[in-house]
């Protein structure tokens, strides 16, 4: 059976992206063949586009960052009982195809009952969200936090996990998007116009306990201001230099200084960066890890304590078209595609 996957060639814009149809892939010792169901469109997609993610690979190659679907085929060394299982995998690049390669350890069970497209959205975007709240900022139950773009992939989820948390949810987004918010239990404050730090403090007037900010640029530095004493502020992306021209390990390194600058002043906060991919240097603890937290995450979907946020769906023939839309930053949740 022929797979059909996107390639990305080079630095180009979503017309550029090609389909390529080629063999079945085999799975190799350890390895399994995913039947892909649905696979993710994040923002990292469009930082690879751009030649701006800064641990993509080598051009030409095919983006998606997650999968969910069937295994259909296992390599030597895999438990054959696997073929026919639903599972999910964070794969950082090549899950817009119709047949990925996956190694098994990364597999991480879906829960009967749970809708693939569901699933997919939380797989990158709930591992970074359990991971941000729980691990690096720690939020606790009466604490108030605010989400940068909260209307996103990210966003959405980070809200209603810390809802789940006890905890206050303050968010931006364009106003377009504050009804469906608000039904999400965040407090939403429009982010298009002057004023951003005035209008969170009209809010929160002593401060929150923890922002959450993919922005990156002047509103990092809001969002340190915006700090309680000992306040936690997590980075995850740097979106005000996705069309800049800057060496993307640069920006990053960048932003890694400044977040230390401020650990080393006065005051008590902390400053990380958080990356879905950190401590991946031993790859069994990693995959355990990614395993257990994930698992956590599909357990709330699977009991109904958490709503998934889908866009719109897209066969994979129509990715130029899914592309545009998750970049239009007009809706609310993700875009997914289906092999």
């Amino acid at each position: 059976m022929p797979t059909t996957r996107v390639v990305l060639p080079g630095v180009v814009e979503p017309d550029g992206l090609r389909l390529e149809r080629t063999d079945e892939p085999v799975p190799g010792p350890g390895q399994v063949r995913v039947a892909v169901e649905a696979s993710g469109i994040s923002f990292a997609e469009r930082q690879m586009r751009r030649g701006r993610y800064y641990d993509q690979p080598r051009f030409p190659f095919t983006p998606g960052y997650d999968l969910v679907g069937t295994v259909a085929a296992v390599g030597a060394g895999v438990d054959p009982d696997l073929r026919g299982t639903r599972v999910a995998a964070l794969v950082g690049t090549g899950g817009w195809t119709t047949h990925a390669l996956v190694d098994a350890a990364a597999l991480v069970p879906v829960p009967a009952g749970v809708d693939p497209v569901e699933a997919s959205t939380l797989v990158v975007n709930g591992l970074t969200a359990w991971r941000m709240l729980h691990r690096d900022a720690r939020v606790r139950a009466g604490q108030t936090v605010l989400v940068h773009g909260v209307n996103g992939g990210v966003g959405t989820v980070l809200a209603q996990l810390a809802s789940l948390a006890g905890a206050r949810v303050v968010g931006t987004a364009a106003p377009r998007h504050h009804d469906a918010l608000r039904a999400l239990g965040v407090e939403p404050v429009d982010y298009t116009v002057d004023g951003l730090e005035a209008r969170v403090r009209s809010l929160a007037p002593d401060g929150v306990d923890a922002v959450f900010d993919h922005v990156g640029g002047d509103v990092l530095t809001v969002s340190h201001r915006l700090l309680r004493r000992g306040g936690a502020l997590v980075s995850y992306g740097s979106a005000d230099t996705v069309d800049g021209s800057s060496n993307a390990w640069w920006t990053i390194l960048r932003l890694l200084v400044r977040l230390q600058w401020w650990n080393l002043r006065p005051g008590g906060h902390r400053a990380t960066f958080f990356s879905v991919w950190g401590g991946r240097r031993n790859p069994a603890r990693f995959q355990a890890g990614v395993r257990a937290d994930l698992g956590r995450v599909f357990d709330l979907l699977a009991g109904g304590r958490l709503r998934t946020q889908v866009a719109a769906t897209f066969p994979l023939d129509r990715v130029v078209e899914a592309v545009r839309l998750s970049e239009s930053r007009t809706v609310v949740g993700k875009v997914v595609l289906l092999p």
